[in-house]
């Protein structure tokens, strides 16, 4: 965590940088001694900090005229030797309040606590993200017939009948489980949208593969596999190299 400290004195300051250092993960990249010199911070790299000790008794004047000169989104502990502006001091990010002279512990109580906050925003925040994912993922439909040529007549499959999607000079070939082949005017992308990656697995720039074409796989040259089909097709169906770890994590995870 990278802390700025805003702190007229010293001797007062390298104290509390010290206090901060001593706990794992908390670096302090910056000490500030006036209202002038943080607002001319701030404005420059606010976006490299994430939490701000702050005297509100600086030496050319309260703290709190830095608000009224910059946007501070950063969560401030606030350090004084009065506890008079306790108030002020909440309605401008504070989420603590320290008296001075600095205890050890209290500084260590404060920093506790911004860890609880942190811990407690981002488990929030993931619970969420896992929600509206969840309800997207449950809300997408996928394509369960696409329409393809054979021998010039256009036919519908079924997309779970089909066992292997293939790009081959600029014409995507499509094998299907009767063993018979069409001819899809498509994207590879556009099909990646179309079908349901439980079921289908993009294994190469050419190949777009059915979990159900996969007989067995072996280890193939340069750390690729090789991939057997459960139906004779006449092309070697090999899984590029970056490709094979969720490849194969994703053979493991059954629809």
């Amino acid at each position: 965590m990278n802390i700025l400290i805003v702190e007229d004195e010293a001797h007062a300051a390298e104290l509390l940088k010290d206090l901060i250092e001593n706990q794992s993960n908390f670096s302090v990249v910056s000490i500030q001694d006036s209202i002038e010199s943080t607002i001319d911070y701030l404005n420059n790299a606010q976006d490299g900090i994430n939490l701000i000790f702050m005297d509100i008794q600086l030496a050319d004047g309260q703290c709190f005229e830095i608000f009224n000169h910059v946007e501070v989104s950063v969560p401030i502990v606030f350090c004084t030797a009065h506890d008079e502006y306790i108030m002020q001091a909440f309605k401008s990010n504070g989420i603590d309040y320290i008296l001075k002279p600095f205890d050890d512990n209290e500084v260590l109580k404060a920093i506790e606590k911004v860890k609880r906050i942190q811990s407690s925003f981002l488990k929030n925040a993931m619970d969420s993200y896992e929600n509206i994912q969840s309800i997207f993922q449950g809300s997408k439909t996928f394509q369960k017939t696409i329409i393809a040529e054979a021998r010039g007549k256009m036919c519908p499959i079924e997309v779970k009948d089909i066992l292997l999607f293939h790009l081959e000079n600029e014409t995507i070939n499509i094998y299907s489980v009767d063993q018979k082949v069409y001819v899809l005017f498509k994207t590879m992308n556009e099909i990646e949208e179309m079908v349901d990656d439980k079921r289908f697995f993009r294994i190469n720039r050419q190949m777009i593969i059915n979990r159900d074409a996969v007989k067995f796989v072996e280890p193939h040259f340069n750390r690729k596999v090789s991939v057997h089909a459960t139906i004779p097709i006449q092309k070697e169906i090999i899984v590029s190299r970056l490709k094979v770890t969720p490849f194969m994590n994703w053979l493991e995870n059954p629809v």
